[in-house]
């Protein structure tokens, strides 16, 4: 329940408790022996490298916002990048990772591979922007703060991004030790920015210069309700690389085509979400004006139900997306603090709307990966309907990101200023905006 009542709270401190709600996630969650963070808060959960990623990301912002001290923070970031630095590496099965990649998912306390998982390249990514992320933030004099850039840098420069193309121009998603290379890459417009800007970037293992035009080339762009959009299906795409690179203003070859940006992409793709809840085209309950956004997150499983005579199929974990599905009905709320950048107010507005109309979905202001509100008042579930059980570690990350970009850019501020970043958008093509302005005192110049 509610500690405070939310609809006594002005939007900044409504968006203050929920982002140190979400913060508190990586304090909870964490193993501070090795720095690892668990994909979920249920029981066992083994560590997601991408969530360690964002939790190198969100500790100097609990620094900033007063929630944590700084040392404190330092000894975590310095037990995670000792860790990957000192990790098993090799092409053997009781390893961490291989060629400087890691595998997707890793026990808790020895930090080996877990659940047969796969190397993940993206994954990996977004452990090396949090990486990143601590080594501009914590410039000081001591030996601590030394180390963690001295380790970032190495760990960064330790990936061997042209060995994960293959055979092709186009990064694989990832690799397994018998069957090697999963049989499918890169296709259409995701989450893969990010990736695709560090591995061009490293000076020593990166991918070959047409590697990101070769995936640019797979691009579906459509228009949807009115919005001409670069189309991905669940938000989450349309922000992970986002919390990271600030697009505004700066253009690829392909949006100076369409004459737009990629901020400007995830703003309409924001609107398109809302605009689809309007049309509820399965007629599921509750989707209208304030009650949107279809991600990838947890779901009430895998059953069928009737719905005003309509029998739909409800999914466990899927990656849901607007408007080509798939669809079961079940809202990621955690979407409105991750696209509050793009569009403040109907984020803001679906935010008030969710915490005054379903104040039940919330844990002391703690966003859950999903619910879906069609279930309400059904057997085995409450008055709001099914409500997803623990939290996920990318929910709570991408939460606490976004919205301190949104309050004060700080994320944004301190990779502007990282080389790795703008000699990556540098290759793939990116022109104008802050990347004109020259780098001063090791932040961006505004």
């Amino acid at each position: 329940m509610l500690r405070a009542d939310p609809a006594a709270l002005a939007d900044d401190e409504l968006l203050d408790h929920c982002q140190r709600a979400a913060f508190g996630y990586f304090l909870e969650n964490v193993n501070p022996d090795n720095g690892l963070v668990a994909d979920t808060s249920r029981p066992n959960s083994p560590c997601s490298i991408a969530v360690v990623g964002f939790a190198l990301s969100c500790y100097p912002i609990g620094v900033e916002r007063g929630w944590i001290a700084r040392d404190a923070a330092a000894r975590l970031t310095l037990a995670a990048l000792r860790f990957f630095q000192t990790s098993t590496q090799g092409s053997g099965h009781d390893v961490t990772g291989h060629k400087g990649f890691y595998y997707h998912f890793l026990d808790m306390r020895s930090g080996l591979r877990v659940w047969r998982c796969e190397l993940s390249m993206v994954d990996t990514a977004l452990l090396i922007a949090g990486m990143l992320v601590a080594s501009a933030y914590f410039s000081g004099d001591s030996d601590d703060e030394a180390e963690i850039r001295h380790l970032a840098e190495a760990l960064y420069r330790r990936v061997d991004w042209r060995w994960a193309q293959g055979s092709s121009p186009t990064l694989r998603q990832g690799w397994k030790p018998r069957s090697g290379f999963l049989h499918y890459g890169w296709e259409g417009y995701n989450e893969a920015t990010i990736l695709y800007v560090l591995s061009m970037a490293s000076p020593d293992r990166p991918t070959s210069d047409d590697s990101y035009e070769a995936w640019t080339a797979t691009y579906q762009w459509e228009n949807i309700y009115g919005h001409d959009v670069l189309y991905g299906g669940p938000l989450f795409m349309h922000q992970f690389s986002h919390a990271w690179i600030d697009f505004s203003g700066i253009r690829d070859a392909f949006m100076r085509e369409k004459n737009s940006d990629y901020f400007e992409n995830s703003r309409r793709s924001t609107y398109l979400h809302r605009d689809y809840a309007r049309h509820n085209p399965y007629g599921f309950d509750g989707y209208g004006e304030n009650l949107w956004g279809l991600s990838a997150g947890d779901g009430p499983g895998g059953f069928r139900a009737s719905v005003e005579r309509r029998t739909h199929r409800f999914s466990g974990y899927a990656a849901r997306g607007a408007p080509f599905g798939p669809d079961d009905g079940t809202i990621a709320p955690w979407s409105y603090p991750a696209s509050l950048p793009f569009a403040p107010d109907i984020c803001l507005a679906a935010l008030r709307h969710l915490v005054d109309r379903y104040p039940e979905v919330l844990d002391n202001f703690r966003l859950p990966s999903g619910f879906n509100p069609t279930l309400a008042n059904r057997r085995r579930f409450g008055r709001a309907g099914w409500v997803s059980e623990g939290h996920y570690g990318l929910d709570q990350g991408i939460a606490v990101m976004m919205i301190e970009n949104h309050r004060s850019g700080l994320i944004w501020e301190l990779m502007r200023s990282n080389p790795h970043i703008r000699r990556g958008l540098d290759k793939a093509g990116f022109t104008g905006g802050w990347l004109s302005r020259p780098v001063s005192g090791g932040r961006d110049v505004a």
